[in-house]
């Protein structure tokens, strides 16, 4: 298996790899392919899958009924 070397990595990025690895009960090198591998190979979603999402989310919004005159108004108000 291939090795890789990175060097000259600042210091807050290790920091922060170091901790999120502890989190996740990995080591750093572990870490890091899961991280490699999440931004090169990220979770396809379906079209299917997307749709039913944004319709759940749409779901949970509020109508705001306008009406005209109320679009008149605000555009007006707007302009002074």
């Amino acid at each position: 298996m291939p090795a890789l070397t990175i060097k000259n990595i600042p210091d807050d990025l290790y920091k922060e790899l170091k901790f999120v690895a502890g989190q996740h009960h990995r080591s750093i090198n572990s870490e890091v392919i899961v991280c490699l591998k999440h931004s090169l190979f990220p979770k396809k979603v379906s079209s299917e899958d997307m749709l039913n999402s944004i319709q759940a989310l749409r779901s949970q919004l509020q109508p705001n009924n306008i009406n005209e005159e109320e679009i008149d108004e605000a555009i007006n108000n707007g302009r002074a």
